[in-house]
């Protein structure tokens, strides 16, 4: 294949449409491959890819199969092509340069992670409004100020952001970063933000998570004391 096909076949993968369910998925694919390619495996069936992600192999299956990929019948997926396949899918053959905005201990937590640049995630600005933790340096980064973003967003080609701040302020960031052009934000603020419909927003929202967690695990008590119960009246 040439460089010019390979390159469309990238691109091609990329701008499929994945239902959001298997998007998350093959995300977690991509990092067990990761981990077989460390470990210098070159092939994987369906079955055991399955295994290492933890999800069944139809469903797996289903998932590749929006990349057009479904392995060889008998010999399974080669690890380092399908790699790439979902690399392509999920825009990671691209240069990500993240902005994180909010220099504070989640802030500084995610410009100091060292599994992004793996990823294909460059940390490149680190932004805060505070003057005692403006000129701070976050590992290789300088924190920047708030009021010089937009300069600091062109300078450094960031084309991804990370807000870490407060509710009250962050639509009013997010606004500058939209208008400085950034059109993917991840927001970890406790607050539903306005945006164009051609900028894409995911938000982490930490306490709605552990709520759910805590809505699982007391259905779990409530149907392990219910199984006690039962075999109590069995006996």
């Amino acid at each position: 294949m040439s460089t010019s096909e390979e390159s469309d076949r990238l691109a091609g993968a990329a701008v499929r449409h994945i239902p959001p369910a298997s998007l998350a998925r093959l995300t977690i694919y991509l990092r067990a491959l990761s981990s077989m390619l460390g470990e210098g495996i070159d092939r994987v069936s369906s079955d055991e890819l399955a295994e290492a992600a933890g999800v069944n192999s139809p469903k797996l299956r289903k998932d590749l199969s929006y990349l057009g990929s479904y392995g060889t019948r008998g010999v399974g997926y080669d690890v380092s092509y399908l790699s790439e396949q979902i690399a392509a899918a999920l825009g990671l053959t691209r240069n990500w340069r993240v902005a994180i905005v909010g220099a504070g201990n989640l802030g500084r937590a995610l410009a100091g992670y060292p599994g992004f640049g793996s990823r294909g995630f460059e940390v490149v600005a680190l932004f805060d409004a505070d003057q005692l933790v403006i000129g701070q340096e976050v590992g290789w980064l300088r924190v920047s100020s708030i009021e010089a973003m937009e300069s600091v967003l062109e300078r450094t080609g960031a084309n991804m952001a990370v807000l870490s701040v407060p509710a009250e302020v962050a639509q009013d960031l997010c606004d500058r970063l939209v208008a400085s052009g950034i059109t993917s934000i991840l927001s970890f603020a406790p607050v539903v933000l306005q945006v164009p419909d051609d900028v894409q927003v995911r938000k982490v929202d930490m306490a709605t998570e552990l709520q759910i967690l805590a809505y699982h695990a007391q259905r779990a008590q409530v149907s392990n004391i219910a199984s006690k119960a039962r075999a109590r009246l069995a006996t």
